[in-house]
């Protein structure tokens, strides 16, 4: 495809059934704590833009469930791109989530097996300062909360971690999720979570 220049930054955070931390956050090949990892990514865009496409106030969301070691490959995902977004964003966005367009996203759908289509939904997406929320009604729901770090006034963060969706800084959280669609059906409850401030780039 001829994809144009592109960049896009935001909110991004995360929630899976893994025990505080996830090791495959840490890396990929590193054991998760059960045989299946089932979580999420779930983001909203506060600026960028795929050629002359405006992607400010988009909400998006993968869902997913890989092996135990994520390394090994073989992910099932589906993406969900909020339907208030205009049919320009739409393309654009799913263009960079499936890893078409590059960027970090085409670096991890190496590891994907089984893509589901894309599905365009309703979203409600709420920033709560230490409490991050997306709901797409009666299919998802997920909300991480930030701890709170030794002094017990900052959040805990982790800095300097190799990872190429999230920003620099991870914010530790814990997280619920509820996800009813007929692939993914499980419950995580303060479980793994975290959110960061993303910068993603692609070009021609």
């Amino acid at each position: 495809m001829n994809t144009p220049p592109w960049r896009a930054s935001g909110l991004l955070f995360e929630n899976c059934n893994c025990d505080l931390l996830c090791p495959g956050h840490v890396s990929f090949k590193q054991p998760c704590s059960h045989d299946r990892c089932q979580g999420h990514w779930a983001m909203h865009l506060d600026d960028g833009r795929f050629g002359q496409v405006d992607l400010a106030g988009v909400n998006a969301a993968i869902v997913f469930d890989a092996p135990r070691r994520m390394y090994d490959g073989g992910w099932t995902q589906a993406c969900f791109i909020d339907a208030g977004a205009t049919a320009a964003q739409r393309a654009a966005l799913d263009d960079i989530l499936s890893g078409r367009a590059g960027g970090p996203w085409g670096l991890l759908t190496r590891f994907v097996e089984t893509r589901l289509d894309t599905q365009f939904v309703p979203m409600r997406f709420v920033d709560n300062g230490r409490e991050k929320r997306l709901t797409i009604p009666d299919l998802f729901d997920t909300a991480v909360t930030a701890i709170r770090g030794a002094d017990g006034q900052s959040d805990a963060h982790i800095e300097n971690l190799h990872n190429v969706i999230h920003g620099p800084t991870h914010t530790l959280a814990r997280g619920r999720t509820r996800c009813t669609h007929p692939n993914f059906d499980f419950l995580n409850e303060r479980t793994h979570a975290l959110y960061s401030h993303f910068s993603w780039e692609g070009k021609e």
